[in-house]
Formats: structure tokens, sequence, C-alpha cells
């Protein structure tokens, strides 16, 4: 397989995750989610030939998904996050909008490396991988993740009253 056929497996297969993942940190604005995505799968391309295996190329891929993303955090100052979570069919839609918004500005409030891993987390990534992803012990993330729900719940419901 030739370096354009291995690109365009790896991207048929990632792009839903990377796009999900950027929606995640740019508050659901499509535009600028479509760009970032695209920005990561330039880097892809650019960096698959130093690939070296070491863990799953998701991993790797998730890992420059989430550079790409806090960059442009940093070099926007972008304040507000979404996530794209699976709906939940026994609210109703306008509930459920209000309950996203009010996560979604809980999750703001975290750390970026918090924001990282909650993302990662609520995309379905093994803690394993978010471990590798984020350069953290797998038992510290599985802390963080506790203790951010925590925080996200009591944000949350704090906020209601």
């Amino acid at each position: 397989m030739n370096k354009e056929e291995q690109f365009q497996n790896i991207y048929y297969k990632n792009y839903p995750n990377v796009i999900r993942l950027c929606l995640g940190y740019v508050n659901g604005r499509e535009d600028l989610a479509k760009d970032l995505a695209q920005e990561v799968f330039i880097k892809v391309w650019q960096n698959l030939q130093s690939f070296r295996n070491n863990s799953n190329i998701s991993t790797w891929i998730y890992r420059i998904t989430v550079n790409t993303c806090l960059q442009e955090l940093r070099r926007k100052k972008v304040k507000h996050l979404t996530l794209n979570i699976a709906a939940d069919k026994t609210i109703n839609p306008d509930e459920k909008e209000d309950q996203f918004m009010e996560m979604y500005r809980c999750i703001n409030t975290l750390s970026s490396d918090n924001k990282t891993i909650i993302l990662l987390e609520l995309e379905n990534v093994p803690q394993l991988e978010i471990a590798q992803i984020t350069g953290i012990s797998h038992q510290a993330v599985r802390t963080r993740i506790h203790r951010i729900k925590e925080q996200l719940s009591k944000c949350v419901t704090y906020e209601k009253f």
C-alpha cells in the first residue's frame, strides 16, 4: 500500500472522531472545527513516515488533534466549549439543550488538561489511550475523570438553584 492509500484509510477511519473532538474545543463552530480537522490531517500527512507504531495510530492522531486544538485555543483564546454527546431520548429537546449548555459552561471552567481528559472520555476513548495521549499515568487519568465528573455534577446542580 502506498502512502496515499495508507493516508486515505487513516483519514476515513479517523475523521469522524477528529471532527467531534475539534467541535468540543470550539464551541460547536463547525467551520472552525473543519479547519482544525484539516490542519490535523495535514500534520498527519506530513509526519506519517515518522510514526513509529509505539501506540495505535488513533492515539497518535488524537494527540495531534488535542495539540492542534489547544494551540488554536491559546491563539484565539476561545472561552466556550461544547460537546457532541449522544442524545438522551427521555428528555425533551428544550430541556436537553439547556442541560447541554449548562454542562458546556461548567466544562469551560476546567483546566485545559482536564478539558482534554473529559472530552476524550466523552468520546469513549479508552482510559489507557487517554493516558497515552495526555502523558499522564493511567491511574491518574482514572482519578481525574472521577474528580472531574464530581466537579461537573456539582457545578450543574449548584447552578440550577
